[in-house]
């Protein structure tokens, strides 16, 4: 079941995506905050959370869609493809945004502002529970 509906999505504040390409990366993301979260909404109900989580969960899942869009690629490989490749004086580039230097950083898999949104909902929490 996904965690954010086309109609949801378009209620947020973010850019419009086309319904066509809208389930494939609503699917991405969702696997990459189930990454980012260890799974909590496998195990438990996002619909029956509480509110303020629930609803900062699905901001995160729709910010990831727009990162996805934004950069034109859903892996760390398409994300950090070289731009340029130079061989003695001969110069390649094909307008890719990553680099494969080790001088710049590359491009992440997860957009900056999903950890905004998480941050404080415990869904980032690393630590082990005691009892």
């Amino acid at each position: 079941m996904p965690y954010l509906t086309n109609a949801e999505y378009s209620s947020l504040p973010f850019e419009p995506v086309e319904s066509t390409e809208f389930d494939r990366l609503e699917r991405r993301a969702s696997d990459v905050l189930d990454s980012l979260t260890s799974n909590f909404y496998q195990f438990n109900d996002l619909a029956n959370d509480i509110p303020f989580r629930r609803d900062k969960f699905k901001k995160a899942v729709a910010c990831q869609i727009e990162y996805f869009q934004d950069m034109g690629a859903t892996t760390s490989h398409s994300l950090n493809e070289p731009g340029s490749v130079t061989i003695g004086r001969t110069s390649m580039s094909s307008g890719a945004s990553g680099s494969a230097t080790s001088r710049e950083p590359g491009i992440k898999l997860i957009s900056v502002d999903v950890y905004m949104y998480l941050h404080g909902t415990g869904l980032l929490y690393r630590g082990i529970g005691v009892r």
